[in-house]
């Protein structure tokens, strides 16, 4: 089946069909996955090479537990986002220093310079500032405000309440907040009336 066909394929459709051997399922659904599996890997770990090592991992997981996979039971990508966070969080606990290459990304030329360093220094402060909040608070800020799902989702991810994530979105919106705060002006959001 072509990779067309397939982009209204829902993810646990197209599990089942590469755990039946179809290859193009497996591609689809590695193209569909990775770049997302991939970012969440890196916002929570904050370092590219880690990320990547991470996305790889999840994935080949996903492709072993493909033949056992029971449809309904659980979304693929609640399933993948659990293995993403434990994986991050078995690295993290190791604490190693980071690479030298472990810098971001070179900056999109097409952009001013100015515009470009300023929106740099954001990403760099907000990534700072995730880091340093307690891992189960920037999980739940990364999913809900970088990933965009919804708190049910979150919950399932992070197999605790709704009411669990609600708090912990609440504390770790604060504490970023917090870290910020003093860094208004600095990264280019100072008040018009200032």
């Amino acid at each position: 089946m072509p990779l067309d066909a397939m982009k209204d394929i829902s993810d646990d459709a197209l599990l089942v069909l590469f755990a039946n051997g179809d290859r193009a399922a497996a591609r689809a659904l590695t193209l569909r996955l990775t770049p997302r599996v991939l970012a969440h890997a890196q916002r929570l770990l904050g370092n590219a090479a880690e990320a990547e090592d991470v996305a790889q991992e999840a994935m080949l997981r996903l492709w072993k537990v493909a033949p056992d996979w029971r449809q309904g039971d659980a979304k693929v990508t609640t399933w993948l986002y659990r293995v993403v966070a434990n994986l991050c969080t078995d690295r993290l606990r190791k604490a190693r220093p980071l690479p030298l290459d472990a810098a971001p990304e070179p900056l999109d030329t097409a952009q001013g310079a100015d515009a470009a360093l300023q929106g740099a220094a954001r990403v760099d402060a907000l990534q700072k500032a995730l880091v340093r909040l307690p891992r189960r608070q920037r999980q739940a800020v990364v999913l809900r405000h970088l990933e965009d799902l919804g708190n049910p989702e979150i919950a399932g991810i992070m197999e605790i309440s709704v009411e669990a994530v609600e708090s912990l979105l609440t504390r770790g919106r604060r504490a970023l907040a917090a870290e910020l705060a003093g860094r208004r002006a600095e990264l280019g959001f100072a008040d018009e009336h200032e």
